[in-house]
């Protein structure tokens, strides 16, 4: 069911809310948490779609919030709220708000939000696309106990990562960190079997990958070895190759949702690898929204290069052929008294 509403309060969207709960025959709530999604028109039926996805397995209301400032200063527009109300089949298991906020209120999104919020929830903010300098301080981003960005959405990623350190609050993630989970539970089990203490470790990817950094950064926190980053074709993390006196474990995965791992003296397995959909990376931040420690801490940690390789000794028949040693008088007499 949908209800459109323009130049609206949160008071009518309340209502709505709870008509179009009655009218499909579920006057109660049932939701376990608010996710405020703040993105542009672009993005917005993606991002909702995901969202809606997510919230099979975490019902909750989601609150679209798409900014419409005045474009000029010259041209200003008029300050006002439409709002799409959503409930039942059309927003997953729970319901949605799609909140368009056109002129100067887009400036407040704050106020506008805040009485749609469920009384005694978690509250959940994620920028798709263009999130703060700093989530934790955004007025949107303060009223929530979990901030979602995502690194790989933006045009330099790495130097988002730096901004994300700098700025970092209890509460943070980013969807480039999620991506990494798969890869960091496969290592960990398989340095659990292999029983051998890594000396350096190799993360393969596409140019400028988020997550593969992040990854190279949680080596370096965890195991304090120096880490090499290679650049492949991708997609995204390709292989990863921890070193060891008992040899290399290795998961390689060139293309496809099927990986390879090897361990030194076991049988090489193959593993599902696949990458996973925006919709199950949010579904996987949703399960708990304490702090997340770990990311916090490969987020700050610094890359150790491994040593340079040192320069091979020259070849012995490159090497200048040895003067000839000058001999003495005495000697070349007794060269000629020997003839």
């Amino acid at each position: 069911m949908k209800i459109d509403l323009t130049d609206t309060t949160a008071s009518h969207i309340n209502k709505a809310l709870v008509q179009g709960r009655r009218a499909i025959g579920s006057p109660a709530v049932g939701m376990v948490l608010t996710m405020v999604v703040v993105t542009d028109e672009e993005n917005a039926h993606d991002s909702l779609k995901a969202a809606e996805q997510a919230s099979h397995e975490h019902p909750s209301r989601i609150l679209v919030v798409i900014k419409r400032p005045a474009r000029t200063a010259q041209r200003p527009v008029p300050s006002r709220t439409d709002a799409e109300v959503r409930v039942g089949s059309d927003a997953g298991s729970g319901e949605a708000v799609l909140l368009r906020l056109h002129g100067e209120v887009s400036e407040h999104a704050d106020s506008v939000v805040l009485p749609l919020l469920l009384p005694d929830a978690p509250v959940v903010v994620w920028w798709p696309v263009d999130a703060p300098a700093d989530p934790a301080a955004d007025p949107l981003g303060a009223l929530a106990q979990r901030r979602i960005t995502d690194a790989y959405a933006v045009e330099r990623p790495l130097e988002q990562l730096a901004a994300r350190a700098a700025a970092y609050a209890p509460g943070d993630t980013d969807l480039a960190w999620t991506r990494t989970t798969p890869w960091r539970s496969m290592l960990a089990a398989a340095l659990d079997q292999a029983r051998a203490r890594v000396t350096s470790a190799v993360v393969e990817s596409e140019a400028d990958n988020p997550s593969a950094e992040l990854l190279a950064r949680w080596f370096t926190d965890r195991l304090r070895v120096p880490v090499e980053r290679v650049v492949t074709d991708g997609p995204v993390v390709t292989a990863v190759r921890l070193s060891t006196a008992d040899g290399d474990i290795l998961i390689d995965r060139p293309e496809g949702a099927v990986a390879r791992l090897s361990i030194p003296g076991q049988p090489t397995r193959t593993l599902a690898l696949k990458v996973r959909t925006t919709a199950e990376l949010i579904a996987e931040e949703l399960r708990r929204l304490d702090p997340d420690e770990a990311y916090a801490a490969a987020l700050r940690a610094r890359i150790t290069a491994p040593p340079a390789a040192a320069a091979p000794p020259a070849s012995p028949a490159a090497a200048p052929p040895a003067p000839a040693r000058r001999r003495a008088p005495q000697q070349r007499n007794q060269e000629k008294h020997d003839a």
